[in-house]
């Protein structure tokens, strides 16, 4: 079954990368429909991007990372400080990069501002507006984004840390250890 499935998603994506013209997603990169995705976007293994989300330009996710329904990432699109312009005429700067890192979930309707960084192993709430920088393995909820707790304590984040690193993957996660 899970052949079938990963069979499935690698047929999927091909799909989205020709429809979408993805040229810098992994072959396990899985997106829901109704998505909006920039056709710079870089996903590593298995990311998933849920429906009805928005994607602008230079953002990179790494590996099992996963964007609930309806995430947008989105801001710094438009210039606001020429005082003899309207905004709508202003023009766009330069979009800056937005990174986020490796076993990431952000949860539904978050937003997130362009130019974050979001470090591996974090968890976003949902509903949640990320306006700033999240360090690694912590859990940040609300509007602005705050802190809530860490995710492991130092041991787990080692032990974390060193599966990230390996370079091959048991696609059984799911079954229980007995």
């Amino acid at each position: 079954m899970q052949s079938l499935r990963l069979i499935y998603r690698r047929l999927k994506t091909k799909w989205c990368k020709l429809k979408y013209g993805l040229k810098n997603v992994h072959p396990t990169f899985y997106m829901g429909g109704k998505s909006i995705i920039s056709k710079d976007f870089e996903a590593d293994r298995f990311v998933y991007v849920g429906p009805r989300c928005s994607i602008p330009p230079k953002v990179k996710v790494g590996k099992y990372t996963m964007f609930a329904p309806n995430v947008s990432i989105l801001g710094g699109d438009h210039i606001f400080t020429n005082p003899e312009k309207p905004i709508i005429f202003a023009g766009r700067p330069k979009m800056p990069q937005t990174t986020i890192g490796e076993d990431v979930w952000i949860g539904a309707y978050s937003i997130i501002m362009a130019g974050v960084t979001i470090g591996n192993g974090s968890i976003v709430a949902a509903g949640s507006v990320v306006t700033k920088d999240i360090p690694a393995y912590t859990i940040y909820g609300g509007n602005p984004a705050k802190m809530i707790r860490m995710r492991f304590d130092e041991e787990n984040i080692r032990k974390h840390q060193k599966m990230l690193e390996r370079t091959t993957i048991d696609i059984n996660f799911t079954k229980e250890k007995k």
